[in-house]
Formats: C-alpha cells, sequence, structure tokens
C-alpha cells in the first residue's frame, strides 16, 4: 500500500499539473471507485476548478471552487494518472476525467481505492478524516506531545506507529526502517520506552520518509507510480524491511521476522535492543 512519502509524490504531481484546471467531463466506469458518495461525480464536477491540494497521512485530496474536496485514497493499487487524453488504456481504468487539454484517470487494480465529494472543515481538513492524527509533517504535529501520547499505549511500538488516530502516514515499511534506524525492538511495549526513545522513534520515522520522498518513494512492483507512470526508487535504500536472513547493514547478525498484531516486521537481535 502506498505510504505517506508515496501519496505525496502523487499530490505534488497533481498540484503541478492540475491546478487551475477546471473539470469538464466526468466519466465513472466502476461502481466500487465512487462508493461512499452522497453526490453524483458525473454531475458535480463539471464546472468546478482545481484550487489547490491537500494530504494528511495516506490520504490526499483536490480542493475544488465550490470549498469543497475531492478525497482521494489509493489503498492498495490505486494510480492517479495525468496525461494527454486517451493516453491511459488500462483495463483497470476506475475514473476518467476532462480537465482543459489534460486527462486524469484514476486506475485501480484491486477496485479498493475511491473519489469521494467532500466538505472541508474549518481547518481546511475534509471532514471525513477528521479523526485522522496530524502526520510528522504537518506544522501542526507536535513531536514531544505526540512522544508522550505513545508512551500511555501498551500494545507494541509497531502496532503503535501505524494506529493513524495515534500519528498517520506511517506504514509497514517505514516502521520497520524507523525503528532499525533508533535501534527500538518492534515488539517493545510502547509505554516502556523513554522519553527520549519514542521522540527519537518518530524522528527517524520523519527522516526515512523525507529520504524516500527525495527518492519518489518505495515501489516493489509496478502498482505504485507517480503521475507520469514513474516508480519510484527508495526499495533499494531499505535497511530492515524485507532482509529477513541478510546480515545486518549495522552490526551484521541476521535479521529476523516476527509478527506483531498480525503484520509481518524485520528487525535486528543484534542491535535493536531497546
Amino acid at each position: 500500500m502506498p505510504e505517506l512519502p508515496e501519496v505525496e509524490v502523487v499530490r505534488r504531481g497533481l498540484d503541478r499539473h492540475l491546478v487551475g484546471n477546471t473539470f469538464s467531463r466526468v466519466v465513472v466506469l466502476h461502481p466500487r471507485a465512487v462508493r461512499g458518495n452522497d453526490a453524483d461525480l458525473e454531475q458535480v464536477l463539471p464546472g468546478l476548478t482545481v484550487t489547490g491540494t491537500g494530504r494528511r497521512g495516506k490520504f490526499m485530496w483536490l480542493t475544488l471552487s465550490d470549498s469543497a474536496a475531492l478525497l482521494v485514497h489509493l489503498r492498495m493499487s490505486g494510480q492517479m494518472l495525468v496525461g494527454a487524453p486517451g493516453t491511459v488504456t488500462s483495463p483497470h481504468l476506475r475514473i476518467r476525467a476532462q480537465l482543459g487539454e489534460t486527462e486524469l484517470s484514476f486506475v485501480d487494480q484491486r477496485t479498493f481505492g475511491s473519489w469521494q465529494y467532500v466538505a472541508l472543515g474549518a481547518d481546511g481538513i475534509p471532514d471525513t478524516i477528521g479523526h485522522i492524527a496530524p502526520d510528522p509533517f504537518e506544522p501542526s504535529f507536535d513531536l514531544v506531545e505526540r512522544a508522550r501520547f505513545i508512551r500511555t499505549k501498551s500494545s507494541a511500538i509497531k502496532t503503535v506507529l501505524l494506529n493513524q488516530a495515534i500519528v498517520s502516514g506511517i506504514g509497514s515499511i517505514y516502521a520497520d526502517e524507523a525503528l532499525w534506524a533508533a535501534g527500538v525492538k518492534p515488539t517493545r511495549r510502547a509505554r516502556s520506552l523513554r522519553a527520549s526513545d519514542a521522540v527519537r522513534v518518530l524522528e527517524e520515522s520523519r527522516d526515512v520518509m523525507a529520504r524516500a520522498l527525495d527518492q519518489g518513494g518505495t515501489s516493489f512492483d509496478s502498482l505504485y507510480v507517480n503521475v507520469n507512470g514513474s516508480s519510484g526508487y527508495f526499495s533499494r535504500s531499505l535497511n530492515a524491511y524485507g532482509r529477513a536472513g541478510s546480515p545486518c547493514l549495522r552490526c551484521g547478525a541476521k535479521m529476523r521476522k516476527v509478527v506483531v498484531n498480525g503484520r509481518s516486521s524485520t528487525f535486528c537481535p543484534g542491535c535493536q535492543t531497546l
């Protein structure tokens, strides 16, 4: 599933290509792509101009000229592709939208993703995701306060990092990478961490996602691409995720895989000792 860096790469592409353009036509090709809508996107979007873009965690949206938003959730395999009309011919094309001379195509092989026309809250966040916690890149993100909140939880730290109501945008890949960088074992109970360790985990989470963002995100197959159809390259720089059985790049011990609350996690038993 695309995590924060991958979604941010796509948002930046949409911001560059779509802001200032007006929807002229929308064709919904699969009903699951618009589930949960009270409005008919084919009727409500034409005539509206894209005035900006936003993102919180793994969600992104286009702000619209009527002060509403088009909320996009890529989920497992969603792709937002921008190009000339007729460029995208995928059998998994779910929505096609025309904005001037530009065509925006929503491709989703597994049909888990969606577009939703939603109201914006007073804080500029879509109402439907107001319950999601700020992510580490937001100005409102308070590192010390979030670390303090994390230390109130009895769950394993890996589980806490994946809880989008505590901190948003971190998925399994970047949680493994952040915990490796911080030297914290993924099964460690969050409430047993020292304050400095909890802060460091969040700092490393932000740093590893920033590095991934610089490289266009993490791609393991063709399902995650940016708006031009290119994949990210951070998968070549992973220190923990997917490296079970390989030597740790820091201490040389054999990396191990464990299951934490139903999610696999790779760590180093030699140097992730906190």
